[in-house]
């Protein structure tokens, strides 16, 4: 952390230096900076730096598809674009080895047509069946008809005669109604048995149906225009790009497909500036890969709840979230940026370095040139940042100044950082 600090500390110190080199006038000192430098009416700005990463606004993540109805452990990649291709919708992104897939749609179907023939045979049985318990039942039907005119006959007849007509009459009234109740319960059982087969039957189209629309899972089409980038995955130690022949797991990501023509960076803000920093406020982006680029921002939307630091559960970090505007080929995810959110901006104000500038008993002062030597000077500041001061009164434009203005006899300490 210390080291971190330092190296801060060093690059703003470096910045400062080339800030005041270009806008200093005068004889150089020993490490190459002037000693003295020009009063100079500029543009004042106060910022905090923040440092995050470069995020797309819109993207959509490429996941290797979950087959349904099968336990797949893995799936072998036979086609897949290449990171930092520009896509558009519809194009096809990466396709798996579907062999399987195509075997099990044609196990389904021989299933389904299977099914499909027992429920014909069930039903020509069922059929015939039908038939003979109809021809049986009929038959009943004429022994009943046959067993009541018989008793007409009882008048003129024997008794014994009367009474074996009694007794067939019934016995055949018994019959219909066993045969009768024998075939509704013979009808329900057939129903049952054939709704079985035929809920096996629908149950084998669904798996087909499934199994066909597993073949189309194997293949992946872009939702959108966009730039492909590729999810790193394990290859034996290594996390390497998939490609072509990589096997991946069901549900693992693969890649993004993200729109370079709108971008943001999250970034970490520090709790001791989270009550300077604002949404709406502007900023500038630089891509710590390329630093000539520079991208206006805005600040979109801080988090409401902070996360303690690594270093220190006392530190505590806010995220923030800022948009870029305008776009750019080397503008892509995943690059560290350093944002500048502006805090305050004064044009065309008096400035100074910070280090020409020394408290001496509360009262700012400044060694001004006059008549070929230093003489100390009262001023009255206003704001300041890391490397200038704005001077209020007591200067003109085009004065000279010294730079080291720890010569005046009786400082007691710098301005306080």
């Amino acid at each position: 952390m210390l080291l971190a600090l330092a190296c801060c500390a060093f690059l703003a110190s470096a910045a400062c230096a080339r800030l005041a080199s270009k806008a200093v006038q005068g004889s150089g000192g020993d490490n190459g900076i002037p000693n003295t430098v020009r009063v100079e009416r500029r543009n004042f700005r106060r910022t905090v730096r923040l440092h995050g990463t470069v995020a797309a606004v819109q993207s959509y993540g490429v996941l290797a598809p979950r087959l349904a109805g099968q336990m797949t452990s893995t799936m072998v990649i036979t086609k897949i674009v290449r990171n930092g291709v520009r896509v558009r919708k519809d194009d096809i992104l990466v396709e798996f080895d579907r062999q399987n897939q195509v075997r099990s749609v044609l196990d389904r179907q021989a299933d389904y047509d299977n099914l499909v023939q027992q429920i014909k045979r069930k039903q020509a049985d069922q059929a015939t069946a039908l038939a003979a318990d109809e021809t049986e039942l009929k038959g009943a039907e004429v022994d009943l008809q046959t067993a009541r005119v018989e008793m007409r006959k009882n008048e003129v007849i024997a008794s014994f005669q009367a009474e074996i007509n009694k007794q067939n009459l019934a016995e055949a009234e018994a019959k219909l109604k066993q045969l009768r109740d024998t075939f509704a319960l013979k009808r329900q059982a057939a129903a049952a048995d054939l709704r079985i087969v035929e809920i096996q039957r629908d149950r084998a189209q669904k798996a087909v149906v499934y199994a066909q629309n597993n073949i189309e899972k194997m293949s992946i089409k872009s939702p959108l225009d966009g730039l492909v980038v590729l999810s790193p995955i394990y290859k034996g130690t290594r996390m390497v790009d998939p490609q072509e022949g990589d096997e991946v797991r069901p549900g693992g990501g693969i890649m993004l497909v993200v729109d370079p023509s709108a971008m943001q960076v999250f970034a970490r803000l520090n709790q001791v500036d989270v009550s300077q920093v604002h949404v709406d406020q502007s900023a500038e982006v630089r891509l710590d890969a390329y630093p000539d680029l520079v991208f206006p921002g805005q600040v979109e939307r801080i988090s409401a709840i902070g996360t303690a630091s690594s270093y220190s559960k006392r530190i505590r970090y806010f995220s923030a979230m800022i948009s870029i505007k305008g776009s750019h080929p080397k503008l892509l995810p995943d690059l560290t940026a350093a944002v500048d959110v502006q805090l305050e901006t004064l044009d065309n104000v008096l400035l100074l370095p910070r280090e020409t500038v020394v408290m001496q008993q509360g009262q700012a002062m400044v060694n001004v040139l006059a008549n070929g030597r230093f003489e100390p000077r009262p001023v009255k500041l206003g704001a300041m940042n890391d490397c200038e001061v704005v001077i209020e009164s007591g200067l003109q434009e085009g004065m000279t100044v010294s730079r080291n203005a720890q010569i005046v006899v009786g400082a007691d300490k710098r301005l306080p950082e």
